[in-house]
C-alpha cells in the first residue's frame, strides 16, 4: 500500500476527487491547468474507471471478459481495450518467463494488470489537459505520478511497512522525472492472494511484500506480482535485469532487500 505526499506551499492549485470502483478506491489528484477542463478529465477519467470495471471484471457475469471466457465473444467482438490488454499480459508473461499470468484455475483472468493499466491510463488523460503540471492517480496503494506537484517539489510516495501498520517502509521520490509508478504486490492486507502460475496455488514464498519503482504503472504492477511468487532471491535477481526498474522487498523475517538503484529514488 502506498500513499502520495505532495508539499501544498507554493503549489499550483489542486483539484482531487476520491472514486469507489473495481472493488478498490482510487484517489486521482491534478495540478494546475483550468479548472473547469480539469474538472471535465476527472470526470471523463472516472467514468473511464468505471468502464474498465465493466468491461473486465471477473465477477459480473455480463462482462466482457466474462463473457469471453465462457465463448460468447470473441476478442475481435469485445470492446479494442480487451485486445491492448491482453497482448500487454502476454508480454508481460513472456517477459516475467510465466511468472506473471492471465490464467487461474485455467479461466481468463487478466486483473493483475488491468488495475495498472487503467490507473495509468487515467493519469495520461488528465496530464494531457493543457496547462496541467502534475498528476497523481492511485488505485489501492499503485500510484502513477506524472510531472509535479509544483515548482522544484516533487510527488513522494510513501510505501507502507507490511509488518508495522502504520509505519512506512520507505519514501519514494520523483525528483528528476517526469512519470513515475509505485506498485506493491504482498500479503499483509489482502493475505495469500498471489498464485503461483506453475502450481495455480498461493505462492509459497519468503516474500511478505515486493513494491516496485519504473516509469509505467501497467508493468511496476505486473512485476510486483510476478517477483513476490519467484521469492526473494529469484525475484531480486529478475527485478535487476530489467532496465528503468527498481525494487524493494521484505520478507517475512523482516529482512529488507533492494535493488542496487533504488538510493537514488528514496526521500
Amino acid at each position: 500500500m502506498a500513499d502520495t505526499v505532495a508539499d501544498p506551499a507554493q503549489a499550483p492549485a489542486a483539484a482531487r476527487h476520491v472514486e469507489e470502483t473495481m472493488g478498490t478506491v482510487f484517489s486521482l489528484d491534478v495540478r494546475g491547468g483550468e479548472p473547469a477542463a480539469v474538472r471535465a478529465a476527472l470526470d471523463e477519467a472516472v467514468a473511464g474507471l468505471h468502464r474498465v470495471d465493466e468491461v473486465f471484471s471477473t465477477y459480473r457475469e455480463d462482462s466482457q471478459i466474462a463473457r469471453l471466457q465462457r465463448g460468447e465473444l470473441t476478442v475481435a467482438e469485445c470492446d479494442p481495450e480487451v485486445a491492448e490488454v491482453l497482448e500487454l499480459a502476454a508480454e508481460a508473461e513472456r517477459l516475467s518467463d510465466g511468472w506473471f499470468s492471465t490464467s487461474y484455475q485455467g479461466r481468463l483472468d487478466p486483473t493483475g494488470i488491468v488495475k495498472g493499466w487503467a490507473v495509468e491510463r487515467a493519469a495520461r488523460r488528465l496530464s494531457a489537459v493543457p496547462g496541467v503540471c502534475g498528476v497523481s492517480v492511485n488505485g489501492g496503494g499503485d500510484v502513477q505520478l506524472l510531472g509535479a506537484p509544483g515548482t522544484q517539489r516533487p510527488w513522494r510516495v510513501g510505501v507502507s511497512d507490511p509488518l508495522r501498520p502504520g509505519g512506512l517502509a520507505a519514501v519514494i521520490s520523483a525528483a528528476g522525472v517526469e512519470e513515475l509508478s509505485v506498485a506493491t504486490s504482498g500479503t499483509a492486507e489482502r493475505g495469500a492472494h498471489i498464485l503461483d502460475p506453475r502450481t495455480g496455488h498461493s505462492a509459497v514464498t519468503d516474500l511478505v511484500a515486493v513494491t516496485v519503482v519504473g516509469p509505467r504503472l501497467t508493468w511496476s504492477d505486473c512485476w510486483a506480482t510476478a517477483a513476490f511468487a519467484m521469492g526473494s532471491r529469484e525475484g531480486l535477481a529478475w527485478l535487476e535485469s530489467l532496465p528503468d526498474v527498481e525494487a524493494l522487498l521484505i520478507t517475512a523475517g523482516d529482512e529488507v532487500r533492494c535493488t542496487g538503484g533504488l538510493a537514488a529514488r528514496l526521500g
